[in-house]
């Protein structure tokens, strides 16, 4: 191996995995409608028939978008009294990404909140604005208290 390709080799970034990758899925599908008010069922038929999307969990995939954009206004609700301006007046990514987060923070309660939280802070940096991601992760540990009661409490009684 020449010293070339062992740097890029060490440089190379760790796999995704399929459940990450579907996170990312679910995201852009959920700025396309956001921007294009497209129906969640066409978005989802359209990315999956793109070529090179990656290894991804797409049942997870499908769910996170027609469950987010099915529920977007309830969602939407939950996420209002933790943002400092309407929800109008954020950008498409971080719109996306809370509308994602929200969701799964409220419906996917098998997930760990923490998880979650971390998949949305992660997703903001790659696809937001530059402090995108501190605000995604201020908005949602607002909310997590709020819709994972139960596992707050349930964390305050093992310390």
């Amino acid at each position: 191996m020449s010293e070339e390709a062992a740097i890029k080799e060490v440089h190379k970034a760790p796999a995704k995995s399929p459940r990450h990758r579907a996170r990312e899925l679910a995201l852009q599908g959920i700025y396309q409608w956001r921007v294009s008010g497209n129906e969640a069922s066409d978005i989802e038929k359209q990315m999956q028939a793109e070529k090179n999307l990656g290894r991804y969990d797409k049942t997870m995939f499908s769910s996170l978008l027609r469950g987010a954009i099915a529920q977007h206004v309830d969602v939407e609700a939950l996420l209002a009294p933790c943002l400092d301006r309407p929800l109008a007046e954020l950008s498409p990514v971080e719109f996306a990404v809370l509308l994602l987060g929200g969701y799964e923070l409220s419906q996917k309660t098998e997930v760990p909140y923490k998880v979650v939280i971390n998949e949305a802070v992660e997703l903001a940096k790659t696809f937001g604005g530059t402090d995108g991601h501190k605000y995604v992760n201020g908005v949602l540990d607002k909310l997590a208290p709020k819709v994972r009661a139960v596992e707050f409490a349930a964390r305050k009684s093992q310390t």
